[in-house]
C-alpha cells in the first residue's frame, strides 16, 4: 500500500511538469515543421525533441532555429 500512497501524493505535482513537456514537444515539433532551413538535419532535431525530456524542445528554440 505505500507505493499507491506515494504515487497519489506525487501525481499532482508530476501531471503539470507531464502536460509542460508534451506541450513543449508539440509546438517545437510544429514549429521543426514550419521552419525552411535548420541548423543541423532535422531528423536529428527529431530525436533531439522526442527522446531529451524538458531540455530537447528548449535547446531546439535556442539553438536549432536558423534566424532569418
Amino acid at each position: 500500500m505505500n507505493e499507491f500512497t506515494t504515487l497519489r501524493e506525487i501525481l499532482p505535482l508530476l501531471l503539470p511538469l507531464i502536460f509542460i513537456q508534451l506541450l513543449l514537444i508539440v509546438v517545437a515539433l510544429r514549429d521543426l515543421s514550419r521552419q525552411p532551413v535548420t541548423r543541423g538535419p532535422r531528423w536529428m532535431w527529431v530525436l533531439i525533441i522526442i527522446f531529451i525530456n524538458l531540455i530537447g524542445p528548449i535547446a531546439y528554440f535556442v539553438l536549432g532555429r536558423e534566424e532569418g
